[in-house]
């Protein structure tokens, strides 16, 4: 049965958590290849965070599956909280502030020393928004909504990883990537504690 893009939006939005809702937007992009897309935030534009969804391949999922993909992406784009108080973002804004000074000052070297400290700083805090266990996070935060939800945590999992399989194969990729394999391994272990005694 066909999804009305207008009609399954509302859905979206009275599904995701209060804390996505105030910028959180879900859009319709029926032109790209992929089934969801979530844009990296910007930290210069904290006002909305899209979710972009192509509704032909989205209709092909089963309800429960797009339910927990949403969900995944929702608490994805929560987490990326750039003014949180933590070393990293106390090192880049000292690095800002730092260059400003030497600049201020004419001192070449200064402003050297400053603006690479920032600039590693900022890559530290990007891959840290990128890495491997903000993915599994992302993925164990979207089960717990989903446990709000009404759903089972097994079969929150369960549905979670069949997304992320079934999403493959609608956008025409051979299997998941490396980072997808990892979420998967793990969602297999949620879906069926059993399987924890299994994994090496």
């Amino acid at each position: 049965m066909a999804v009305n893009p207008d009609v399954e939006i509302a859905r979206l939005r009275e599904l995701m958590p209060a804390s996505g809702r105030m910028f959180v937007r879900v859009y319709n992009k029926p032109q790209q290849a992929v089934v969801l897309e979530t844009p990296f935030p910007k930290p210069w534009k904290r006002d909305v965070r899209p979710v972009q969804i192509n509704f032909d391949l989205w209709q092909e999922l089963p309800l429960e599956q797009r339910d927990l993909l949403f969900l995944r992406a929702v608490t994805w784009l929560v987490g990326i909280k750039w003014l949180k108080p933590d070393w990293y973002q106390g090192l880049a804004l000292a690095g800002v502030v730092g260059t400003a000074v030497e600049l201020s000052q004419g001192d070449a070297m200064g402003v050297l020393v400053a603006g690479g400290l920032s600039a590693i700083a900022v890559r530290q805090l990007w891959q840290s928004f990128r890495g491997a266990q903000r993915e599994v996070e992302a993925d164990e935060g979207a089960i717990a909504t989903a446990q709000r939800r009404g759903y089972s945590r097994a079969a929150a999992a369960a549905n979670l990883l069949a997304a992320l399989e079934a999403t493959a194969r609608l956008e025409g990729r051979r299997g998941l990537s490396f980072r997808e394999a990892l979420r998967a391994q793990n969602l297999r272990v949620l879906a069926d504690p059993a399987m924890a005694t299994w994994s090496v």
